[in-house]
Formats: structure tokens, sequence, C-alpha cells
């Protein structure tokens, strides 16, 4: 009878550990909002579509930092004082430049803490921005498009034959 009992109770903790994995590798790595809206109206179809403005051009940081970065107000700024500066949004974006504030950006695209994620190592690797980031010059407005699941991750490393092992990624 105890003999039994034991056995069930491994079995039971195997599928929970089991059905923890499986949680974990299929979760989305954050639950935020896909397509928030901004504080400006940013079109990238605008910019990166219309206009032909590669990536790096505003997210310089990318190719030797983690984080991508986005363009300071000034940066903006430098562009409309010729370019629409009659637009309502570039009349906000003065606005900001004005208050000397920065733009409160929402993040559209978030990883947990744990997560080691460096832009540069991708862009060194020649993957495309639109391999995790979508048709982003096709977008008026920034959706995330990529699932951010950690099997997403790991198939797309097993794909360009890049490091699974866990402190690739985890930190």
């Amino acid at each position: 009878m105890k003999k039994s009992w034991l056995i069930g109770g491994l079995v039971c903790a195997a599928g929970t550990v089991i059905a923890g994995l499986m949680l974990m590798y299929s979760l989305p790595l954050d639950f935020k909002e896909r397509s928030p809206v901004q504080p400006i109206l940013f079109s990238h179809k605008l910019h990166a579509g219309a206009n032909g403005i590669p990536c790096l051009y505003c997210h310089r940081y990318a190719t030797n930092s983690r984080l991508a970065g986005i363009p300071s107000v000034a940066d903006c700024r430098d562009c409309h004082l010729h370019i629409s500066p009659e637009s309502t949004e570039i009349k906000k974006l003065m606005g900001y430049w004005d208050k000397k504030v920065p733009i409160a950006w929402i993040r559209v695209n978030t990883l947990p803490d744990h997560v080691y994620f460096p832009h540069m190592m991708h862009i060194r690797a020649k993957l495309d921005c639109t391999a995790c980031h979508g048709q982003v010059a096709a977008m008026e407005r920034i959706t995330r498009t990529s699932s951010l699941k950690m099997g997403w991750c790991l198939d797309c490393h097993r794909l360009h034959k890049a490091s699974i092992d866990c402190w690739t990624c985890h930190i």
C-alpha cells in the first residue's frame, strides 16, 4: 500500500515538472500590449518604408550595445525643423524639445531581466531586423510580431546553428 502511494507521488511530481517545463517553453516572455499607443504617432511605414530610412539610422546603438536605442528628441527635431513642421505630431515633438524632456515612448519589445539579448550579436550574425521585428517598414503603428517565447528563440538558434546553451541567453 505504501509503495503505491510513493509511486503515485513520484509520478505526480514528475508530471508537474514536465508540465512546468512545457509551460515555460511555450508562454510568451511578456504579456504587454503588442501595439501600444505612443505619445507621438510615429509611422515606421512613412520613415522606414516610404522614405527608406534604415533601421540603424535611428536605432544606432544596436551595433555595439545590448539595446538598440531610440533617437533623441534632438535627432528628430533636426530633420523636422524643415520637414512637415506644421504637422500636429511634429508640433508635439517640438513641445518636448521646448520643455527639454524626453519623449516617454512605450517599449513594444521587452524581455525579462533574466534574458540576455544583445542586438549587436544578432547584427554581427547578419540577421535582418525583420527576423524578430517583422515588416516594420509596412507598419503605421509598430506592433510586436514575434512570439518572444523561449521555444521560438531556440528554434531560431538551431536554424542558424547558434549556441543553445542556457548561459547564452540567461544571466
